[in-house]
């Protein structure tokens, strides 16, 4: 018998209804392979997925979550078929908009203290036995559970400021050292944040330099100047170095900005990394 903890959420429910796409045939046959229980309900798309789902909930012999992780896995997981006639830029539009009902999906989990694991897997983001280490979840770009890793810095801003400038910079180091490692790329001398972003940066496309486009230019620019500014304010204020008896101590404020600028640069970064890999790949494909 299923645990009663094991329960798809009705706001889970209900994204997994939204993002589904296919004729009743199709769908019906990934529930059935899912294990889902009963009969389809005699519903429409726009509530037949979601009601399944929750009948299963109500399932005592089922676990929901496994049935859950199996029907999402091939939208999780595989990226839509390129048309016939091949038309790429309407593909790319296809995939980026998958790309992004995946991220809006695996919020909405994030929330329910859930999460989408590969292979078809819902685990908790929230307990100690499913914890994952900061470099599998960047290694899986994994951006609900690198939203709970940037949680944990937020957490600390109220009592402990230079505690969390100190994670924020540790994120930004420890996704530019996977970069670099995953990309096969010469690390720098020195293992701090600025000069690893620079190897990266350049790596990426995204050296101000290298830009045309005097507006995204300057964006760019600013991506550099984030970094730069955490890793001093860490070195200056943070909990990894010592402070004199003078030292600045930062206001929550200022440590959540650090928090947030960071979130937004890791972020950007994995996303822009696996477009760059789906583009090389169709290239080359």
């Amino acid at each position: 018998m299923a645990s009663n903890s094991n329960k798809i959420p009705v706001a889970v429910a209900a994204a997994v209804n939204d993002v589904l796409a296919g004729s009743h045939s199709s769908l019906e046959r990934i529930f059935r392979l899912a294990g889902a229980s009963g009969e389809p309900p005699a519903l429409s798309h726009a509530a037949k997925w979601k009601t399944w789902l929750l009948q299963t909930n109500a399932d005592p012999a089922a676990d929901a979550h496994v049935v859950l992780g199996r029907v999402i896995e091939e939208f999780m997981e595989v990226d839509p078929p390129a048309s016939w006639p091949r038309v790429p830029k309407e593909h790319e539009r296809a995939i980026a908009e998958r790309e992004t009902e995946r991220v809006r999906l695996r919020e909405i989990l994030a929330r329910h203290g859930l999460r989408y694991q590969q292979g078809g897997k819902i685990v908790s983001s929230t307990t100690s036995g499913s914890t994952r280490s900061l470099e599998s979840v960047l290694r899986d770009r994994d951006l609900a559970a690198l939203d709970v890793e940037f949680r944990r810095a937020l957490d600390n801003i109220e009592n402990d400021p230079p505690a969390a400038v100190t994670s924020a910079c540790a994120i930004v180091e420890a996704m530019c050292k996977l970069y670099i490692e995953d990309e096969k790329l010469e690390p720098p001398s020195e293992q701090t944040a600025k000069p690893l972003w620079r190897v990266v940066q350049k790596h990426l496309g995204l050296d101000p330099a290298q830009i045309s486009d005097d507006d995204l230019k300057r964006i760019l620019t600013g991506l550099a100047s984030i970094v730069d500014g955490i890793g001093a304010f860490r070195t200056h204020v943070g909990s990894a170095h010592g402070r004199g008896r003078t030292a600045y101590r930062p206001a929550a404020r200022h440590a959540r900005l650090a928090v947030h600028s960071a979130h937004s640069l890791v972020a950007f970064v994995l996303e822009t990394w696996d477009a760059r890999k789906a583009l090389s790949n169709r290239e080359h494909g």
